[in-house]
């Protein structure tokens, strides 16, 4: 008897240990994006010529998830008045011009298993936006 109930569960209890496995992966890809790209709104926020480096913001968010492969990284740069009045970055304001930079990091998690009945994500996507100093 105890052979048939090893039998029966020894096939859910390892599907549920590999659904946790990529749950794991996922979760541990999805925080890395997200510091990745905290870490390279941090490196273009230092200065407007840091703002307006495209090369640099993608080393810093690179450089901070070393172990996380296919980042595709993409920045910009907005600008607003001190009322929050978008504005052009070549345009004026009255007062200060605020400007900020804001970095989308995407990546691909890979799953060790298929699940073909589960709708598991494979992209995990992040997004940071700091004022420019």
């Amino acid at each position: 008897m105890a052979l048939v109930e090893y039998a029966l569960a020894t096939p859910l209890l390892l599907m549920i240990m590999a659904v946790a496995l990529d749950f794991g992966m996922a979760m541990r890809t999805a925080e890395a994006v997200s510091s990745a790209a905290r870490a390279g709104a941090a490196w273009g926020s230092l200065s407007t010529a840091n703002a307006a480096n495209a090369s640099g913001i993608q080393t810093a968010v690179t450089t901070a998830a070393p172990d996380i492969s296919g980042l595709t990284v993409s920045s910009g740069q907005s600008c607003q008045c001190p009322g929050g009045t978008a504005v052009s970055c070549t345009g004026s304001c009255t007062g200060n011009m605020l400007m900020y930079v804001q970095v989308n990091v995407k990546a691909t998690t890979t799953n060790f298993f298929s699940y073909s009945g589960l709708g598991f994500g494979s992209t995990t996507s992040a997004q940071a936006t700091m004022r420019v100093k």
